[in-house]
């Protein structure tokens, strides 16, 4: 029997592939990018848990997560808490819903009661997508990943799987995937996603990822996203007022925005954004940071790279000279 024709893989060009708003670029301003999958990862006793939970009464209930950074598209959270009793995750979940004067009745909140939960089980992961379909959350939080099979995390064959699968249930639910991992002992010296324990491929997997370190009584808070500024060194500390208990950024100052003001003149938005961006900029993603029409960039783009303000590489991306990048970030506005 002759076999059939193989079909080509459907393509798409460049230019028709679809443009996200700005405002559809986050769950959680500076946190967390909208529709990411991640890892929360830290050294045990380091309130990663405590924090998954701000992240889950932040993205459910709109309020803004740590008491500064805003929610965008609020909606349900779908949680595994597979070390902690669930009379404790209540505790805490209404304590932080008191700091943020919401009311964790009203706070679509669902958490898995099984036991067990093992991703390397294909019943098990059946059974995940359609609670996953049946809620439509838009953030699934998994605490922690060593609960979550029984594979050896440090073979990226055998964990690959498990990643593989929360990897498709993003994409098949348009939803974010949040991930509680430890980091290994005696790795401070190593950058945090490096610290991770097992497999560098959870390191790589990540869009957003969280990182958690202890010294002393100061906690650390890193942030490290695949396509936007990253950030280092956020102090946070619990606060507690009554039975409500909450982490909180010691300074209350977040992190320089991830979009230009409003305010500034066109040139001073084109030149912060690419100041913000870690990689060059393509015009479609410029246009959607800076809010302006394509003809209005195209321009400004023109006059800066005529004034040797902005480069322009042979395959059309933008970026600032190396040179310049650091006084535009100083000089500018924020």
């Amino acid at each position: 029997m002759k076999a059939p024709p193989i079909e080509p893989l459907p393509v798409k060009r460049a230019h028709e592939l679809k443009i996200r708003a700005q405002q559809q670029r986050w769950l959680i301003e500076s946190l967390w990018t909208s529709e990411a999958v991640g890892v929360l990862g830290g050294q045990p006793k380091c309130c990663k848990t405590f924090l998954a939970l701000d992240i889950a009464v932040a993205v459910a209930s709109g309020a803004p997560c740590l008491g500064q950074f805003s929610v965008h598209n609020p909606g349900p959270v779908l949680m595994f808490p597979a070390e902690d009793a669930f009379e404790d995750v209540r505790c805490r979940l209404e304590g932080i819903c008191a700091a943020a004067n919401k009311r964790l009745e009203h706070t679509p909140i669902h958490l898995i009661t099984v036991p067990r939960l093992y991703l390397d089980q294909e019943r098990q992961r059946g059974q995940l997508a359609a609670t996953v379909q049946s809620l439509h959350p838009r953030l699934l939080i998994l605490d922690p990943f060593i609960r979550l099979h029984a594979v050896d995390e440090n073979h990226a064959c055998e964990i690959a799987p498990i990643l593989s699968f929360l990897r498709d249930l993003q994409r098949r639910f348009h939803m974010a995937v949040l991930l509680i991992h430890h980091t290994r002992k005696a790795a401070s010296k190593d950058r945090p996603g490096q610290a991770l324990r097992g497999s560098s491929d959870l390191h790589g997997w990540g869009d957003s990822n969280l990182y958690l370190h202890r010294s002393g009584n100061e906690l650390q808070l890193s942030v490290e996203h695949r396509a936007a500024a990253s950030h280092n060194g956020l102090s946070l500390q619990l606060h507690q007022n009554g039975s409500a208990v909450a982490l909180r950024l010691c300074d209350q100052t977040p992190p320089p925005p991830s979009s230009p003001s409003q305010s500034q003149s066109p040139h001073q938005r084109v030149l912060h954004a690419l100041s913000q961006a870690s990689d060059p900029l393509p015009m479609s993603e410029l246009r959607s940071l800076c809010s302006m029409r394509t003809s209005t960039l195209c321009s400004l783009l023109r006059n800066l790279t005529q004034q040797n303000r902005v480069r322009r590489s042979k395959h059309g991306l933008y970026s600032l000279p190396k040179a310049a990048a650091t006084s535009v970030s100083l000089s500018l506005p924020l």
